[in-house]
């Protein structure tokens, strides 16, 4: 394959990523704030041994609205992904304990697969199919 074909493959499989892990996130963090509320989402944090569950709360239902929509925008895509996957580890320390590769609950390996693929973001960036990459081809063209 050659370059500029590789650089679009790539970057089209980037936007798939960026907007299934985005706006499944967006979903998430909306549920949190508007179906659960967030003082009904810090009790079940406060139930699982969470450290200042209301703020916990808050900062998690956030991160997952806004880091998603960033992500899925691709909007400061490697800057959005650090803060997710930090959310998804704490996640699957704190909310995902005692099981592993199970989906009767959700075990640990679902969230640790988010962290992975926001890690992976963070590492590649957006791809040429974002808002990043044209704020870089301005700046690069002015």
């Amino acid at each position: 394959m050659n370059p500029v074909m590789k650089d679009k493959a790539t970057s089209a499989g980037l936007l798939i990523l960026r907007l299934f892990l985005g706006l499944g996130l967006v979903a998430h963090g909306y549920q949190k704030f508007f179906l659960f509320g967030i003082s009904g989402f810090a009790g079940f944090l406060e139930k699982l041994g969470a450290p200042a569950p209301q703020a916990s709360a808050w900062l998690s239902a956030s991160t997952e609205l806004a880091g998603g929509l960033l992500i899925a925008l691709g909007l400061f895509t490697r800057l959005a992904a650090v803060p997710l996957a930090i959310n998804m580890l704490v996640a699957a320390v704190l909310a995902h304990s005692g099981y592993f590769i199970t989906n009767t609950p959700p075990g640990r390996e679902y969230a640790l697969n988010l962290a992975a693929a926001f890690v992976a973001l963070a590492l590649t960036g957006a791809g040429r199919y974002s808002i990043d990459h044209r704020l870089a081809s301005r700046q690069e063209n002015s």
